[in-house]
């Protein structure tokens, strides 16, 4: 995914399509808790001018990441959208969205899609399948995982009678 200024300036008038498969295999040294990155299908186009180089691509993949409750993995699918832009001179371009500058006579989109995967990881991932043999314990003694849906239809032991004494004045008022 490296390209000369000289090869992108013979498509300026013309369609530059992307269709590649890369590997990213690198990123799992930067961030420890990928342990998988599958081929990332790579798909767009390039929009090139005399001023700037403008990628729109369609990132495709997925990582397999730890659950963050059970420590299996789970398959994250990636399906990114995005637009880059590479200035070819001096930073005279206004814009809300990032660019990038071209360090010397060579557009390289690897670290730039290194960068949107990385980004693409969550804080936590949780997988689906709970009992599984991999898994971590759901439960011990004197403990155990406690979801919030099941938290939310408990009431607390305490505030128990609270309840009835609404449910009495509720059926007082009414008549």
């Amino acid at each position: 995914m490296k390209w000369t200024l000289s090869q992108l300036q013979k498509y300026r008038s013309k369609d530059f399509l992307i269709d590649d498969t890369i590997r990213v295999d690198e990123i799992i040294e930067t961030d420890p808790s990928i342990r998988e990155v599958s081929p990332m299908h790579i798909t767009g186009r390039g929009d090139i001018d005399s001023t700037k180089v403008t990628f729109h691509l369609k990132i495709e993949g997925y990582l397999i990441l730890p659950c963050s409750r059970t420590l299996v993995d789970v398959k994250l699918p990636i399906n990114v959208d995005t637009t880059e832009t590479f200035l070819l001179q001096g930073s005279e371009y206004e814009t809300e969205e990032e660019v990038y500058q071209v360090k010397g006579e060579v557009i390289d989109l690897m670290p730039v899609i290194r960068e949107i995967l990385l980004l693409e990881v969550p804080m936590q991932v949780f997988c689906e399948d709970v009992n599984h043999e991999d898994a971590a314990p759901q439960s011990g003694k004197d403990w155990e995982v406690v979801h919030d849906q099941d938290q939310s239809k408990k009431i607390d032991p305490r505030l128990a009678g609270l309840a009835k004494f609404f449910d009495k004045n509720n059926s007082s008022s009414e008549s």
